[in-house]
């Protein structure tokens, strides 16, 4: 088993769904979440700290369990916002995307309140998941079309 698999595996449903969402191509969150307003009414939201952008410094181990150093800097894009009924969103995206941001928070929001989480699962999450499935099936078959087998040839006899 992968580490990421492993990984995933104890993670709780919503941080695998902040993931997904960070991950997705923006094009396709947005045009999910058209659809989402068009099943359900998105409710207006105050900012609590609206999309700013920021480096952040990447951390590595050396072998994966050695001694940490510093790998580089990324940028990031983080906002947070407040439903009127008092829910929190938060939206973390690698890049500068306050749109994204934006989207994850609210997606974020909507999924903590039991009137709507079932339709962001259906309407976003769950098309977001088969998408980034099929995203993967299509990187690993374009690797396996590109794989070389390495075999040695022994020349004489000792």
């Amino acid at each position: 088993m992968s580490a990421q698999a492993a990984s995933t595996e104890n993670d709780s449903p919503r941080r695998q769904a902040l993931g997904l969402l960070a991950r997705a191509p923006l094009a396709d969150l947005a045009a999910r979440m058209q659809r989402l307003q068009a099943v359900c009414e998105l409710p207006a939201h105050t900012w609590l700290r609206k999309p700013q952008t920021g480096m952040v410094m990447l951390r590595a181990r050396i072998g994966g369990n050695g001694e940490q150093f510093n790998l580089g800097e990324a940028t990031l894009t983080r906002c947070t916002l407040r439903l009127a009924d008092g829910t929190v969103g938060v939206g973390t995206v690698r890049g500068r995307a306050a749109q994204h941001a934006e989207y994850i928070a609210l997606c974020d929001a909507l999924l903590q309140r039991p009137d709507s989480a079932a339709h962001v699962n259906s309407e976003v999450l769950d098309v977001l998941a088969s998408a980034e499935r099929a995203r993967h099936a299509q990187r690993a078959a374009e690797v396996a079309a590109s794989k070389v087998d390495f075999f040695t040839l022994v020349r004489g006899s000792d």
